[in-house]
């Protein structure tokens, strides 16, 4: 009875989500409705809800998440100092000659953007709205150019410092400890954010790397779909200019990411020195006014109070999942499957593919990721491989059609000429390029482990 009431916990939330009420107060809401019929038909223990002001107490403590809020106000003040304007402007007028030139550019940006700001819609929204016009007005297929620019928005998602990957790397740590006491190792290891970001480093730039030979190898073959800039409007940009405007963005990267990797700082003290360089980057592209700094900081409270209140959530219905034997079921279920840890694997990832049509990075790696984080360690995959086969399946996912999240996103801000048919076969290339990219990181789990081992085993 219990198990069949985790199951009905699982997909009444879902009914829930799809409904269109607000995660956080659905994932609560509806956990503690079944807590209370289980505790009335003898199925649940009110004991599990005790530890529920623990928890509370634990992510206010959390001192990994106190770098969220401050890498959202680094990712939000870029967005609005309008780097990415000035680098496209100034990559398109060098690349301008070459068949293609737009797009690779796009790509470059949005890369650079990415690895800035890490927040995946704002970079899809930024970019559509700065270079779709562009793209269109010079010749480009609708369809490449909206490929183009959904995937450089989601480069966000893997390439570090990335919010969410320091999202996973807690969720993930707590999953690996608990997959070690189930082992019986009572000194378990945890995962820290550097050595996640570390293992994503690699298979960010393989995909881009891919991003860019495809677009090429078009252009080269197909130049009509990616004609060159003959004309070139406005004035020549020089390579020097364009070393100053992306100087900004990689220092920023370096002293982020570099401080992290190296062990100089936490992922907070590493994203308050991004945050206090994002203000300096807006100063001086004479951006920052007080009202940019009022509106950075009210965006930036939204989104943080969202990430907490579905974390919240989420730790109410892991209890009262946990309570109702959803973990044990899920345990027995996955490693009793045929095939062992590839069979529960696949079956994972697929899920998650799909979860990611109707929830965002957020709910997946609050609700999903325990669920299934120890089970999968316990059988003996890597934390950091999983976290980086998790971010870039949930990556692909969210440019898939007809739900992904980075299609409505820039749906939003196309031009009404440009069909939402245009915008699905421009993203299908760039989905086959993160499926072999999965592929090889499964057939290659080294293009993973290998940073985060020379760094942080020597």
């Amino acid at each position: 009875m219990a198990v069949v009431m985790a199951l009905g916990l699982f997909f009444a939330v879902g009914l829930a989500l799809m409904a269109g009420y607000p995660v956080a107060f659905t994932l609560a809401g509806v956990a503690l409705i079944f807590a209370g019929i289980g505790s009335l038909t003898g199925q649940f223990d009110p004991v599990f809800l005790e530890a529920f002001p623990n928890r509370v107490f634990g992510i206010m403590t959390n001192e990994t998440l106190i770098a969220v809020p401050v890498f959202v106000f680094m990712g939000v003040m870029l967005e609005r100092s309008k780097l990415a304007d000035q680098l496209l402007r100034s990559l398109a007028q060098i690349m301008r000659g070459m068949p293609g030139g737009l797009g690779l550019a796009v790509v470059v940006v949005g890369a650079l953007m990415a690895a800035s700001t890490g927040i995946v819609g704002a970079t899809v929204v930024t970019m559509g709205l700065i270079s779709l016009p562009t793209m269109l007005r010079k010749g480009y297929d609708p369809a490449v150019a909206t490929g183009t620019i959904c995937a450089a928005g989601t480069l966000g998602q893997i390439i570090p410092p990335s919010i969410v990957l320091v999202m996973l790397a807690d969720v993930l740590s707590n999953a690996y400890q608990q997959a070690q006491l189930q082992l019986g190792s009572y000194s378990p290891k945890t995962v820290s954010v550097g050595e996640l970001f570390a293992g994503a480093l690699l298979p960010g730039l393989v995909l881009v790397g891919f991003y860019l030979l495809y677009l090429f190898l078009l252009a080269w073959s197909r130049p009509k779909l990616m004609p060159p800039d003959t004309a070139g409007d406005g004035e020549r940009v020089g390579l020097g200019r364009l070393l100053v405007l992306a100087s900004g963005p990689l220092v920023l990267i370096v002293a982020v990411l570099g401080s992290i990797l190296k062990g100089i700082a936490t992922p907070t003290e590493a994203a308050s020195v991004g945050a206090v360089g994002a203000m300096l980057l807006a100063i001086i592209g004479r951006q920052f006014t007080l009202r940019t700094l009022k509106d950075v900081v009210y965006r930036t409270t939204r989104i943080t109070a969202m990430v907490f209140m579905i974390l919240l959530g989420a730790s109410l219905f892991s209890l009262v999942f946990r309570g109702l034997g959803g973990d044990e079921m899920i345990a027995d279920f996955l490693t009793g499957l045929p095939g062992g840890v590839v069979t529960a694997l696949l079956l994972v990832m697929l899920v998650m593919f799909l979860l990611g049509f109707v929830l965002d990075f957020i709910e997946i790696t609050f609700v999903v990721v325990p669920i299934v984080g120890p089970v999968l360690m316990a059988m003996g995959l890597d934390p950091i491989w999983l976290g980086v086969m998790i971010a870039l399946n949930l990556q692909t996912s969210f440019l898939t059609p007809p739900f992904g999240f980075s299609l409505f996103y820039l749906r939003g801000v196309c031009p009404p000429e440009v069909p939402t048919g245009a915008i699905y076969r421009g993203v299908m290339p760039f989905i086959a390029i993160q499926l072999l990219v999965l592929v090889l990181l499964a057939a290659f789990p080294a293009i993973v482990t290998w940073l985060p081992s020379v760094i942080y085993t020597g």
